[in-house]
């Protein structure tokens, strides 16, 4: 909004160049992110009180448990305001990237409302039906896989040799030239095409798949099997972050972590300089993601003031399912989505220890006639408590963990 009106003003107002600059939007959307969710997030718990929006904590015989029965939940409004409001007071709204995280986040973060709405105010634990939720998380996964795939302006550029470049019509070719004079002819294509981490030829383009399993023919149909992935990833991804939200400050803290990292990817892939240096792909307009990020960056740190252990407020579905789905569309959108095991690995084990436990038990109640159980409980930061290990120190190793991931995430960028 902002940018729109003094990129109108131009150079009639004293500083308005500086809303030019990505950085500059970005830091003022970390600054303003942090200054709503820390004064407004004082509010929003108070009227959570006032409304006895309180957490019904089921006993699990977890040390610390009964302490937080009543504590505000649906907290993420105070995550969803500070990331919304910043975004569309800096970003560039024509931007094809903003507007696919914007659908995203009030997406997913309606889906966690109407859950967190069910679950306090209609006083049924079981919240939302999940079909309804995979339904939901289908339908955001659609939107965003089809827009990717179909949409002009997303497209990426790759150097081409200047024979190559002449075959193509001038508006799909950019020429680059360097202070010396040397051109780079960058080519604009428009393919299913996403970064293999730790590979060389780290590329991977999803029509060859289908290719090589079904031959050349059925290349016509790679935008449904991308569907299909960005589908599975931001299902995964969303249900992810909603399972490691168990602990104060452990999905807030471990969110803030990969979002830091997928800034630092979403920069250097839209700066043509940064991607030509590096030698990654090129996205253009994909730098403008910087500003989202630095919102969501603000209000996850802001938040944390609140969610800390002991935590003043819970973030609810309404914050949980919106901070893995949003992860996930920044990752998708950077061509990062195979990266996720990596970035996202905490997300990635809190997930499977579940889905592990409760396979080993059914499995071992039909062999054995009791079910038998691989960790104490999961998911796998409440094994660490059964061990009696604190609460604090569960969330601060598993931060540690997080920021081991994200450097490793980010030296992708050059160890292949």
């Amino acid at each position: 909004m902002l940018y729109h009106l003094f990129d109108r003003l131009g150079a009639s107002v004293p500083g308005a160049g500086l809303f030019g600059f990505i950085s500059f939007r970005a830091a003022l959307a970390v600054f303003v992110s942090l200054l709503i969710s820390l004064w407004w997030g004082k509010g929003i718990i108070n009227l959570l009180r006032r409304m006895q929006v309180g957490e019904t904590v089921r006993d699990l015989g977890l040390e610390g448990q009964v302490q937080k029965q009543g504590t505000p939940t649906m907290g993420g409004l105070i995550i969803l305001s500070a990331t919304i409001i910043p975004t569309l007071l800096f970003a560039r709204l024509d931007n094809i990237y903003i507007l696919l995280l914007l659908v995203s986040t009030l997406w997913l973060g309606a889906i966690g409302f109407i859950d967190d709405y069910i679950k306090v105010f209609k006083k049924d634990k079981r919240g939302l039906a999940g079909k309804f939720k995979v339904v939901g998380q289908v339908g955001v996964g659609i939107i965003i896989g089809a827009t990717v795939y179909f949409h002009p302006e997303i497209r990426t550029r790759v150097e081409v040799p200047e024979v190559i470049a002449q075959q193509f019509d001038e508006k799909d070719v950019h020429i680059i030239t360097e202070e010396d004079g040397t051109p780079h002819f960058m080519l604009n294509r428009k393919s299913p095409n996403t970064t293999i981490p730790f590979v060389k030829d780290n590329e991977l383009n999803y029509s060859s798949i289908l290719a090589r399993l079904f031959g050349n023919s059925a290349r016509q149909y790679t935008w449904v099997l991308y569907i299909l992935v960005v589908i599975f990833i931001i299902t995964a991804v969303s249900n992810g972050a909603n399972i490691t939200d168990g602990l104060d400050g452990l999905a807030t803290g471990t969110s803030a972590i990969m979002v830091l990292a997928l800034g630092i990817l979403a920069y250097v892939s839209g700066n043509i300089l940064f991607a030509q240096y590096l030698d990654i792909m090129y996205i253009p307009g994909s730098g403008e993601l910087a500003v989202f990020i630095g919102a969501l960056l603000g209000a996850c740190i802001g938040f944390l003031w609140y969610n800390a252990y002991p935590a003043q407020v819970f973030m609810g579905d309404t914050g949980s399912l919106a901070l893995g789905g949003i992860i996930a569309t920044l990752a998708i959108l950077v061509r990062k989505e195979l990266l996720i095991p990596v970035l996202c690995g905490i997300f990635v084990v809190e997930n499977l220890s579940v889905m592990a436990q409760v396979s080993y038990f059914k499995y071992t109640r039909r062999k054995y006639g009791e079910g038998r159980r691989i960790l104490l409980m999961s998911p796998l930061h409440h094994h660490f408590q059964k061990r009696g290990i604190h609460e604090s120190k569960i969330v601060s190793r598993f931060w540690i963990v997080g920021i081991m991931l994200a450097v490793l995430s980010i030296v992708n960028l050059k160890l292949r």
